[in-house]
């Protein structure tokens, strides 16, 4: 028996809070788009959990808050790749 959209949303809610999870993450492990996650757990969790609600809500705005830092280090690591693939490796005897 399929979970209803209800059942989703709690679950994708409780998902990221125990991870302290993205929704790009959260939507990633349960095979569904970053709308529905985002959907689900700001309109549908709001009205059948509020204090649920709120505590994935905390998290999302964390999430936010420190996006930048993220970004920054998946740049860091995009360049430091195309660094070590420009840069000849020799074997030293």
């Amino acid at each position: 028996m399929n979970a209803t959209p209800e059942d989703r949303a709690i679950r994708l809610a409780l998902y990221i809070i125990e991870n302290k999870s993205t929704v790009r993450a959260a939507a990633a492990a349960f095979g569904i788009s970053k709308s529905t996650v985002h959907k689900d757990v700001t309109q549908k969790v709001r009205m059948l959990n509020p204090t649920l609600h709120e505590q994935v809500c905390a998290v999302l705005l964390q999430n936010k808050e420190e996006r930048h830092l993220r970004g920054g280090e998946a740049t860091r690591r995009k360049y430091l790749m195309m660094h070590e693939a420009r840069t000849p490796h020799h074997d030293l005897p």
